[in-house]
């Protein structure tokens, strides 16, 4: 079995910073990759970044140059690092991990979500 569980959502005024992590546990042979995703109220969840087990990243284009995402493989966590946060980057945000396990299981894992709210 394998949990990932984000934290570090909240409410923050509109050009402040929010920092989310992202932790993934249990039976973890290998993590390839790890990623933010977002889902605003009545829009589709939505790609924010992402970081291979090669070190490349990927950012929305509304992300770049505002959130950085960075990786530690030893505690098999992803953080996203929120800066200049405007009120359209209200939404849940949640990670993503692509994980073989140890019975040699390639599987997408998602965490429960967690809250970011920018009031402007």
């Amino acid at each position: 079995q394998v949990q990932v569980v984000e934290s570090g959502g909240g409410l923050v005024q509109a050009g402040g910073s929010l920092r989310l992590s992202c932790a993934a546990s249990g039976s973890i042979f290998r993590i390839v990759a790890m990623g933010w995703y977002r889902q605003a109220p009545g829009k589709q969840r939505e790609l924010v970044a992402s970081h291979n087990a090669g070190g490349a990243t990927n950012y929305a284009d509304s992300a770049k140059g505002r959130f950085t995402i960075s990786r530690d493989n030893a505690k098999n966590a992803v953080y996203l690092d929120m800066n200049n946060l405007k009120a359209e980057d209200t939404a849940v945000y949640y990670c993503d991990a692509d994980i073989y396990t140890t019975t040699a299981a390639w599987n997408e894992y998602w965490g429960q979500g967690t809250q970011g709210t920018v009031s402007s």
